[in-house]
This record gives structure tokens, sequence and C-alpha cells, in this order.
């Protein structure tokens, strides 16, 4: 990146957007799949600086939002249990289960503890012996290296009340999995920086060239997103497919080998239900059979789970990019981010909280409003 520490500079945000307007002749679509990625898009006004009928389509990049509503009813299910110590980071405490969330459930009197990494769930372990600790780990290949780490810790220090309530998504099969949709709309992919600094981006050249679709590896940052848009744009437009780095100061093409090799021995690739998706074949991770001892769902044995989506909640149809937020009838009247209906509106990375927090109440509002220099 030609940009590297020069990322917030608004001249050369104009730059990017005046070479955005040469170089695009078509309305081009293209998916941000990490929900980060989503909220720099409209917090940043992004989305409403492109070129007149270019959208982008905001991805299933929100691993909060995709927990399956399964996994989170288990896990109230089993923090609400004696001598548990729930243990999760603080985005997922506000998540609807069926009936209740984690943060409802600590303030009737359930011990669940906000932690800042995996290890502070393994620390707790070994602090109190006598209490089962549970950590909820959740996320795409991004957060799965530090569980993994966790675990192996675990092992080593013997500790026999540690467990994990594993949800790992992955981001290559939800991709597929779109562009296989006969409706699919999307021409090119913005992928997450975060998740290709550990896997690097190998897995996605198959997806490219099979699918014909430019997929351009994409930073954080304002500039960081228009540069992206830029680079999937000038592929489109000369008839190219291929994955391309905007993240080099973060990401190469191999990604994180130690953190992969340790990914490896602790999990193994499964089926994974996606929350208001539906189930995608090699699409999660799970505690592999050599460390099955640490894991929560099968130590804790919970029965009756009858998940119930609100009906109102349309947060599948959000998460695949076929729905904006304020499609939805109840978006900013019973759904709020103080009182969410679905992941989409309470978690830091959902579209539904992005467009709530910036304000948007019609779909209309996302036009071009570019303003002269």
């Amino acid at each position: 990146m030609k940009y590297l520490d020069e990322y917030r500079d608004p001249i050369l945000a104009r730059r990017l957007l005046d070479e955005l307007d040469q170089a695009a002749t078509r309305p081009w679509r293209i998916m941000e799949v990490c929900g980060g990625q989503t909220h720099t898009l409209v917090r940043q006004g992004i989305d409403e600086l492109l070129p007149a009928g270019m959208r982008m389509i905001h991805g299933p990049g929100c691993p909060v939002c995709v927990t399956p509503l399964e996994t989170l009813d288990r896990a109230m299910a089993i923090a609400a249990r004696p001598g548990v110590i729930f243990t999760s980071f603080g985005d997922m405490l506000r998540v609807p289960g069926t009936n209740t969330d984690l943060l409802s459930l600590r303030a009737r009197g359930a011990d669940v503890r906000v932690v800042y990494a995996p290890m502070d769930a393994v620390r707790l372990a070994a602090a109190h012996p006598d209490r089962e600790v549970v950590f909820l780990a959740v996320g795409f290949e991004t957060t799965a290296p530090a569980n993994a780490m966790a675990v192996l810790h675990a092992a080593r220090l013997g500790l026999r009340n540690f467990s994990l309530l594993v949800s790992h998504v992955l981001v290559p099969p939800a991709m597929t999995a779109l562009l296989d949709d006969p409706e699919c709309e999307v021409q090119a992919f913005l992928a997450a920086g975060h998740v290709c600094a550990v896997m690097g981006w190998r897995e996605y050249e198959p997806i490219a060239a099979r699918y014909r679709v430019p997929i351009v590896v994409t930073g954080f940052e304002p500039l960081d997103l228009l540069e992206g848009i830029l680079m999937a744009v000038r592929q489109l437009e000369s008839g190219r497919f291929e994955v391309e780095n905007q993240y080099v100061r973060a990401v190469r093409r191999s990604g994180n080998t130690a953190a992969q090799d340790a990914v490896r021995e602790v999990f193994q690739v499964t089926d994974r239900a996606w929350r208001g998706i539906g189930a995608l074949p090699d699409s999660g991770l799970e505690l592999a059979d050599a460390y099955a001892a640490f894991d929560a769902a099968r130590r804790f044995a919970v029965s009756g789970l009858c998940p119930v989506e609100d009906a109102d909640c349309i947060a599948g149809a959000i998460l695949t990019g076929a729905r904006l937020p304020t499609d939805c009838a109840a978006y900013g009247t019973r759904c709020t981010p103080r009182h969410p209906l679905g992941a989409p509106m309470v978690s830091s990375e959902g579209t539904c909280a992005a467009f709530h927090a910036a304000g948007r109440t019609a779909a209309s509002d996302v036009v071009a409003v570019r303003s002269t220099p």
C-alpha cells in the first residue's frame, strides 16, 4: 500500500475517489466480508461517495452475528448452572438468545465475566480449581489461534476445570455459499485483512478462479477501503479475477504459519450452522478428538433446547447482503441497540448497529452525495 502512514489523509481520499470515478464505467456490486469494514464504510459515508450506481453489499463478516441461536441458548444454560464461571468477550453479553442474554443472567446472579483474552479464562480456572470455567469461543479464523493456545496451555497445566464452548466459523465456505446462490449479485469481494493476516490468501485463489470474481485483501481504515475498492474495480473493468493484497503492511500470502499450526493441532473442520443463514458444510471448527476433554458442549449435557428466532428480525437477509437494515420494519423501533431483536443490532461489527450509529433512517439515504472539491 502506498499510503502506509497516511491512511486518513483527506487529500489522498479525494485522489482515490477521483481515480475511482475515472476507472468505473459500470455500476459494480462489491461485498466487504468483514463487519469492521462495514462500520468504517458506513461511519465515514464511503458507501455514499462511490460513483453513481456502484453499491457495497454488506456481508456476513460479523462473528457475533452468525453465532447460532442454539449455541447461545446452550451458553445461557451452562452459565446459569451453580459452580460455573462463564467467560466471554464483552460483545457477546447482550446478544439475544431465545429467552434471555448473558448480561441478564449475570444480573440474576450467574457468574458471567468479561475477559479480554481466552488466556484470562485459563488463569481463572487455575485460580478456582473448585469451579468450572467455560470460555465462549466464537469468531472467524482471526480468534482461533488464541483459543487454540489457551487449550494447549490448559493441557500443559493439567487443568480439568477449563473448557471452550466453540462456535468458530470460516470465511471461504461462506463466500462460496453466497456465490452459489443464483440470486447473488456480488461481482467482487473485499477480503478481511485480519483473517488473512492469520491464514494468508492462498485459499481464496481457487474461489477467484472458479467463480471469476476479483478478491482484494483489504485493511480497515478509510483509505484502505477506498484503495481496495479501486483495485477491485480495476480488475472488474479489465476482466481480471485475481487475488490482490491491498493490506501489504500486515498480510502475506502464506499468512502466519505458526498460528495455523496451532489451529490445526487443536481444531478440526466441521459443518456449522450460521445464525440467519443456515447450515454450511465444512464452514466451522470444532475441538479435535485429542482435545475433546476441553469441549464444554460434551462436558455439560444440555437438553431441551428449542431455539426460536424473533419473527420480525430479518438478520439472515441482512447478513447475506440481500437486504439493508433499513428494509426491516423493526429497525430503529422495536429493534435498537438498547433492545435488539437480533445480533446485527447489538454487535460492534453488526450491519444494523453500523446503520443505526450513523443515523441511517431509510434505504433511500444510501445515494451518491459527493460534494464538490
